[in-house]
């Protein structure tokens, strides 16, 4: 316990464990969809056949599997910067995919239904993150 400088008691926000297990069941999820049903997985999303190889998507679930071992991992941590790390890492992946898919489909010319669905999941996904991990990150009040 020498040299620790973090309190002991970290005071979670109601819901932030069982916010981070869903996220880690549904990263693992997608990322084992994307490796094995990697042009079902695409043609879901943009109602299209993947004419190229499907290499691409099997690389997005590759990352998707490396961002589903944080969350594990974060799930079982008692650190708050690990919890915070986990939930900053999360928020750029949404973000990060919401420009991708809304360029993807500009380029495209096309808006399916399943696309939109999954835009505005990822818009609902980043909110509840940044702000677990805003509230994760203010300081105590002083009693």
């Amino acid at each position: 316990m020498l040299g620790n400088e973090l309190k002991f008691a970290v005071r979670e926000p109601i819901g932030l464990r069982v916010w981070i297990l869903i996220s880690a069941v549904g990263f693992t999820l997608m990322a084992v969809t994307a490796l094995v049903f990697p042009n079902q997985l695409y043609e879901l999303v943009f109602e299209e056949e993947l004419f190229t190889t499907s290499i691409s998507v099997r690389l997005y679930g590759a990352a998707l599997l490396s961002l589903a071992v944080i969350m594990w991992n974060g799930l079982y941590t008692a650190e708050k910067v690990i919890m915070q790390w986990t939930l900053l890492s999360e928020a750029c992946y949404f973000a990060v995919q919401f420009l991708v898919t809304c360029i993807t489909l500009m380029e495209m010319g096309i808006l399916p239904n399943a696309a939109m669905l999954l835009l505005l999941s990822r818009v609902l996904f980043f909110v509840v993150t940044i702000a677990y991990y805003y509230h994760l990150g203010r300081k105590p009040k002083k009693i």
